[in-house]
């Protein structure tokens, strides 16, 4: 497995994300719940975005999924994007950054517009995102490549595909196919708001499809009505064979068949933006397996670069940076 390395295959929300600088009086007057994402409509998108008028507002290609997809293949991974876009220049701009780093594009064209992320970013580092799905709505399970998904050796989503029927319908073919065929399946929670509504749900998702499940401390605690992330993580672990929490600065809890680790933060103390922290911990967490680590050095490869991550401004390395990240991965942990 080192020497070749698996390919992966993500179902997710392309979106466009747009970033401003904010305070917390701007998420109030928004009437905004700070660190969360907001599912909104075309017209909330116009009132956010005419606010943040006299703001400097900053473009990038985004999406939880897809924020792991690139990093993974910036990392060198073999990774397939499937998803919805719209027939506009947001889309252009995206499948430009896919085609730039040779990630294999799978994004169906609707006659909507593509969906976009309103980051809001406060001093200190939290971001409040507002989602406007847009053409990701579309995206239904006759859209799923199965020839595509039989030459991956682990299918990738979270739990924000659950929030549309058409989604949730592709999702489920996925790990249909997945579980006939023996294929490994992760899953990234995501957010505690998805998990208040699809508690259950979840739950059974981990327990029959899932191979490797992350959560952050706040997920972990909806999921299992525990405020302690160790208990949390031995928990889940009951339910698939690698169970992690993310526990913030505190580090996070990986555990493989039932054995529980402790792993440290790792990287920046003094956040510049926590914008997919947990998006890039996942890609370094799925680099390690893919590439034949146990899952604790899996683990702190993927504390690491969620620690350079936050040193930045938005979710994904510059592309001038990804070289050489590799290098110290490949230079640092030893299988």
């Amino acid at each position: 497995m080192a020497n070749q390395p698996m390919r992966i295959y993500g179902i997710g929300n392309p979106l466009i994300d747009i970033l401003a600088y904010v305070d917390d009086e701007d998420l109030d007057r928004l009437s905004l719940y700070k660190g969360t994402m907001h599912l909104i409509d075309r017209e909330r998108h116009g009132r956010i975005i005419s606010y943040l008028k006299d703001k400097k507002l900053v473009y990038s290609p985004g999406g939880s999924c897809p924020n792991t997809m690139v990093t993974l293949r910036m990392l060198g991974v073999e990774t397939t994007l499937a998803g919805g876009v719209g027939d506009d220049e947001l889309a252009h701009i995206y499948r430009d950054k896919l085609s730039s780093i040779g990630l294999q594009d799978e994004l169906v064209t609707y006659d909507e517009s593509t969906g976009t992320s309103i980051i809001l970013l406060t001093p200190d580092g939290e971001r409040t995102m507002n989602t406007y799905l847009g053409a990701n709505r579309c995206f239904n399970s006759d859209d799923v490549d199965i020839d595509s998904l039989e030459k991956a050796s682990l299918f990738y989503f979270t739990g924000y595909m659950w929030d549309t029927e058409h989604q949730k319908g592709a999702v489920k073919r996925a790990l249909e196919y997945c579980r006939e065929h023996g294929k490994m399946v992760a899953f990234d929670v995501a957010d505690p708001f998805a998990v208040g509504r699809y508690r259950q749900t979840f739950l059974n998702l981990i327990r029959d499809y899932c191979d490797i499940v992350f959560a952050n401390s706040e997920e972990a605690r909806f999921l299992f009505d525990n405020y302690d992330a160790y208990e949390c993580c031995r928990s889940m672990s009951k339910l698939c064979r690698i169970a992690v929490v993310k526990n913030g600065k505190k580090g996070s809890f990986v555990s493989d068949d039932g054995v529980i680790e402790q792993i440290p933060v790792q990287g920046a103390t003094d956040p510049v933006d926590t914008t997919g922290a947990g998006d890039t911990y996942a890609a370094g967490f799925l680099y390690g397996i893919a590439n034949g680590y146990d899952a604790f050095t899996s683990g702190r490869i993927a504390s690491y670069l969620a620690g350079e991550i936050i040193s930045h401004l938005g979710a994904q390395f510059p592309a001038n940076e990804a070289d050489g990240i590799r290098r110290y991965l490949e230079s640092s942990f030893k299988r």
